[in-house]
């Protein structure tokens, strides 16, 4: 049974949140540097997710000398839990802290609850039957309403919902969000109780997840917080900026392809970096959209057309608004300029910008669902990726109508 903080030391409390406030990688540096009586009080009180990824960092000797250290139902519960897939429900289980047969009555729940509570929170109890299959649930309410000789069997509320350990935890939120219970049991496939999950962990670890979102995008690893050391951090970060150093290069090199239009018509390069990021705003707008359907799962299979069509158009609608005010603007830069082509300018800005603000929200959109069909996370770097398609976009567009249409 995993006792909350309450239930530990100040000293242990201290630690447990000095774990909590760092990513997994430096939260099982510092454990590995504890004993094994410190380190299991702390891995407690930790969130069970990242209980699990703190035992999926340690070394094999370690992890068996804490399994050694928690009572025999708490090492099976947690080696249960590394069977599965890491942010499914089935990770993030704890033991069930209150379990009865159908036949125990009132009074004697009631004692052995007493005697639980003193080392964990009880909050339900569970009826299985000898297989341990669930039968129903108990409250505190019916506990203390019921006559004490009242067998649980008769008192239960029966139909409860469970859910599966195998379902994902964007799934499982779904599932949950309008029934905000304490906590959930957890059931197999034939109704086995196999655990109980934790309402607050459930949120915890969703909240974990949207948080490290806006990192993910620009190459920032989910595990690095604010007291993440600077050299892990740069760890992190770098390889993406090295990535990011490539595709910049990439839309550099288009406009070299066309530096002879450049130097002819020097007025271009002022409005290079307007085109490059407007259309970067529309495409990041469209990839911010596209996440938010993949995270909260309202993007159904088969609808993926459906979106990229929704982008494309919204692309179009403000490419044409916001081409028109900057084609307004090269006119007068232009004009006061006295180049002879100003009209013509004007209207190839209107034209480039309405073009790369179309593919700007297509690749939005198209980023984050190949990600995904690929088997990566769809935020992974996918920023990088965008500002690589709408600069080479814009600005490839951009030169090439001016070379077709001014220079040539």
């Amino acid at each position: 049974n995993q006792p909350s903080q309450e239930f530990q030391s100040e000293e242990d409390r201290t630690l447990t949140m000095r774990i909590a406030r760092r990513g997994v990688r430096e939260a099982a540096e510092l454990v590995a540097e504890q004993n094994d009586a410190n380190a299991v009080e702390v891995l407690r009180a930790l969130n069970p997710a990242v209980t699990q990824d703190i035992l999926a960092e340690l070394d094999a000797d370690r992890v068996r000398r804490l399994l050694a250290s928690v009572t025999p139902a708490e090492a099976d519960q947690w080696k249960k839990n590394q069977t599965y897939p890491d942010d499914t429900i089935g990770w993030m289980m704890e033991a069930p802290t209150a379990t009865f047969l159908p036949e125990v009555t009132v009074a004697q729940a009631t004692e052995v609850i007493r005697e639980l509570v003193k080392r964990a929170f009880v909050t339900y109890g569970f009826v299985i039957d000898k297989s341990t299959r669930l039968l129903g649930l108990i409250t505190m309410r019916d506990l203390l309403l019921s006559s004490p000789g009242a067998r649980l069997g008769d008192i239960m509320l029966k139909d409860v919902f469970y859910l599966a350990p195998d379902l994902h935890l964007r799934e499982a939120m779904k599932l949950v969000l309008n029934r905000h219970f304490p906590v959930y049991p957890v059931c197999d496939s034939t109704r086995r109780l196999v655990g109980q999950v934790r309402g607050q962990a459930m949120f915890e670890e969703q909240a974990y997840e949207i948080s490290a979102q806006p990192g993910t995008m620009v190459g920032v690893d989910k595990e690095e917080r604010l007291a993440t050391p600077w050299v892990r951090s740069l760890k992190f970060r770098h390889p993406w900026l090295q990535l990011n150093l490539l595709t910049a290069f990439l839309a550099a090199a288009v406009v070299g392809v066309f530096q002879e239009t450049v130097d002819r018509v020097v007025i271009l390069a002022m409005f290079l970096p307007v085109l490059a990021g407007q259309s970067g705003n529309t495409g990041c707008q469209a990839l911010a959209v596209a996440l938010r359907g993949l995270t909260l799962g309202e993007l159904a299979a088969g609808r993926e057309r459906e979106l990229v069509a929704k982008e494309a158009f919204l692309g179009l609608l403000n490419g044409v608004f916001v081409g028109m005010t900057a084609g307004i603007g090269m006119f007068v830069v232009a004009s006061m300029q006295k180049n002879p082509s100003a009209l013509v300018l004007a209207a190839i800005v209107f034209i480039a910008m309405t073009v790369s603000c179309v593919i700007s929200g297509i690749a939005g959109a198209l980023i984050p669902l190949t990600l995904r069909k690929l088997g990566a996370d769809p935020a992974t770097a996918s920023s990088i990726f965008l500002t690589t398609a709408t600069d080479v976009a814009s600005m490839g567009i951009f030169l090439a109508l001016a070379t077709l249409l001014v220079v040539t």
